[in-house]
């Protein structure tokens, strides 16, 4: 169970310093310092009003985070195999265009590790060293022997 009341507490009312708080709870400075630092954002100070237990104390320093989830635009996968087969374009090249036209859209990692095997299984090889792995594609796979 956090300490946060009694941090609250020594801090306010015996005016002691962030190590001293830290030392007699037995906790970490930097995890008292935390405290306080989000206490004063949260417009908290000591006492703290009795309508407030220590589960609304807990929620009112550490809110849920905003959801990150954020809808990003997939790339047309039909568009990228038919432009893979065009002579001297790669998965990087089209992903550059692809970055211009969606500048929040996903990163170069999320589509060389994508769901999309079927890259793989329909041109054996493609034209782009995806993460540095010279152990995926064509020459992998056995098929220069």
């Amino acid at each position: 169970m956090r300490k946060i009341r009694e941090v609250l507490r020594l801090y306010f009312t015996a005016a002691l310093s962030v190590r001293a708080i830290a030392r007699s709870l037995g906790t970490s400075p930097s995890t008292v310092g935390e405290y306080l630092r989000r206490a004063k954002v949260a417009g908290l100070s000591w006492p703290v009003p009795e309508s407030v237990d220590d589960t609304g104390l807990e929620r009112r320093l550490f809110p849920a985070p905003p959801s990150s989830r954020t809808e990003r635009p997939l790339p047309d996968w039909s568009e990228v195999h038919r432009e893979l087969r065009r002579k001297s374009v790669t998965l990087s090249l089209l992903w550059q265009e692809y970055k211009e036209t969606h500048p929040a859209g996903l990163q170069y990692s999320w589509l060389c590790r994508a769901p999309h095997s079927q890259l793989y299984a329909e041109f054996g090889t493609m034209r782009s060293r995806c993460g540095g792995s010279a152990s995926s594609g064509f020459w992998a796979r056995g098929y220069a022997s």
